[in-house]
């Protein structure tokens, strides 16, 4: 079994997610344009030149960050998909692993509608690729491609007013009850 390369033995991988979670609660906290390099080493409790050898700056850093927290919930999804169970069921759980998920670790923060927006205008492309994911699953689950569209429509029309985690939870579920047969 190959082990993980150490820094300053603190394996590699470790060291990456260190400074992901810094990096999240202080655009979380301060907004992107606030936050500097010494704010998520500080943060990290890590030297600033360490984060360096990870990312050469802190959009490179935002884009990993986002990239993470879209991307954490691909796996679960797919294991939704792959599981039994009705159709209502899988899809609440498509959204609790690729939104609900994301939207409790992001709401709730002082600088959490900015973060939601930069995100989407910052990285479009990761914002693509996850609305492409979550679209050919609603559309599986569905069985129609128009219905699984204004599904998907509705939901981020359910997001606009910035809900809890709770709230948004109950909204897609009475759409799931409603259109989901």
């Amino acid at each position: 079994m190959k082990k993980d390369p150490v820094d300053n033995g603190v394996p590699k991988d470790e060291r990456r997610i260190v400074i992901l979670e810094a990096a999240l609660d202080c655009f979380l906290k301060f907004g992107y344009a606030k936050t500097s390099l010494d704010d998520i080493a500080k943060q990290a409790r890590l030297s600033r030149p360490l984060i360096y050898l990870k990312y050469k700056n802190k959009e490179e850093i935002f884009k990993a960050v986002f990239d993470c927290l879209v991307g954490s919930g691909y796996e679960t999804a797919q294991a939704v998909m792959a599981s039994k169970g009705d159709r209502k069921k899988k899809l609440m759980g498509v959204y609790e692993a690729l939104l609900l998920a994301l939207w409790d670790r992001v709401m709730g923060h002082p600088m959490s509608k900015e973060f939601y927006d930069s995100c989407s205008n910052l990285f479009p492309e990761i914002g693509e690729t996850y609305d492409r994911i979550v679209l050919k699953h609603v559309t599986a689950l569905l069985e129609d491609k128009q219905l699984a569209e204004i599904f998907f429509m509705a939901v981020i029309g359910m997001q606009a007013d910035m809900p809890t985690t709770e709230v948004l939870r109950q909204r897609i579920q009475v759409l799931v009850d409603r259109l989901a047969r």
